[in-house]
């Protein structure tokens, strides 16, 4: 049986990519039993979802909550539910440190400098992601090359120094046209935001759409310079993207 009739929605190539890719979670899983999928609810992430609740490997998805996403995103996860009899694993951060910020800065200093909008990030994004990650000996994410000029190096798995666990990266090697092109075939529910010129979706006051010709994270903290644009989820990026420069 060829690998186009296991797989009669996708064409020869895209039906290529799919099984490798559930090859690469399988393996994931027999190297690594409690990875995980740390979900943004994002295209990407919804393809990686497809694969693990559909019927692959038994991993679990959690995503994170920074009390500042926008409706439509919080859908996917009734969408999930819906679609695969599954929960989404959902972490919020701690409230009182959240009031504390807002009572000191405000709650829009993000937009006054990088350093409050990554203070933020840490405490809405990054001490949550911790506590998902803790104990774990591997974690998997949705990110791309092509999304941006800090993921241009990403490689499909690293040894994460960041938070001190192994980290996979299996759709690194796919297009845009790609992850939509499954996403149509297959019908994996997505976030509705993707049709009205967000590619890349973070919380509600950071996101916006982007122009025809921009890069597909432009709209991520867009006040900001492009080589800045990673939350602390992903900081070891930025460290490979400058390595890589000047190389």
């Amino acid at each position: 049986m060829t690998t186009t009739d296991l797989y009669p929605e996708l064409d020869t190539a895209l039906a290529v990519r799919w099984r490798e890719l559930n090859a690469r979670l399988a393996d994931i899983q027999r190297r690594y039993p409690d990875a995980a999928l740390a979900s943004s609810l994002a295209a990407e992430d919804m393809v990686l979802t497809h694969a693990l609740y559909g019927g692959g490997p038994d991993l679990e998805v959690f995503t994170l909550d920074t009390g500042r996403l926008h409706a439509e995103t919080l859908g996917v996860l009734d969408a999930v539910r819906e679609r695969y009899g599954r929960e989404v694993t959902v972490y919020r951060p701690d409230a009182q440190a959240v009031e504390r910020h807002v009572a000191q800065h405000g709650a829009y200093a993000f937009y006054e400098s990088v350093d409050l909008r990554k203070a933020c990030c840490q405490i809405r994004k990054v001490e949550p992601l911790k506590r998902a990650l803790a104990g774990r000996g591997a974690w998997i994410t949705g990110q791309r090359r092509a999304q941006s000029t800090t993921r241009g190096e990403l490689p499909l798995e690293e040894d994460d120094k960041t938070f001190g666990l192994y980290k996979f990266n299996p759709l690194a090697e796919w297009s845009e046209e790609e992850v939509w092109s499954v996403i149509r075939a297959l019908g994996i529910p997505y976030n509705p935001l993707h049709d009205q010129g967000y590619p890349s979706i973070g919380c509600e006051p950071c996101t916006r759409a982007i122009r025809p010709g921009e890069d597909l994270r432009a709209g991520r903290w867009w006040w900001e310079s492009s080589d800045s644009k990673e939350c602390g989820l992903h900081a070891g990026n930025r460290v490979i993207s400058v390595v890589a420069r000047a190389e």
